[in-house]
């Protein structure tokens, strides 16, 4: 499985972002995929999860503003992100986990919010 990440970029507080992940390769047996996040000297936290049965769970400081979403068709996953704080501020990853436990990582795309 391969995971290529984008969509990032600097945006106002506030302000709205979509990141996209698309996947290629074996996307037959991804079970489930996520959004981690990433700041310099902290370790990387999960932001939002979505199953392959579409059940959803968000991070407590993003629940009501993020919204993960994926489109099977287009082996695609979104991240929707809305109402902007400085502190979302991070190298944003896409994540997917296989039935087997296979493990994959895209790079990361950056998101930066401005005061």
């Amino acid at each position: 499985v391969q995971l290529q990440a984008s969509g990032g970029g600097l945006v106002q507080a506030g302000g709205s972002l979509r990141l996209s992940c698309a996947a290629s390769g074996r996307t037959f047996s991804i079970n489930r995929m996520d959004w981690y996040r990433q700041t310099p000297g902290k370790q990387r936290e999960v932001v939002a999860t979505i199953t392959r049965g579409d059940g959803t769970n968000y991070a407590d400081s993003v629940k009501g503003r993020f919204t993960i979403s994926r489109d099977s068709a287009k082996n695609m996953m979104y991240l929707q992100m809305n109402s902007l704080k400085p502190e979302d501020t991070a190298v944003y990853y896409c994540n997917a986990w296989t039935f087997d436990g296979q493990n994959y990582w895209g790079q990361g795309t950056l998101v930066t919010v401005s005061s």
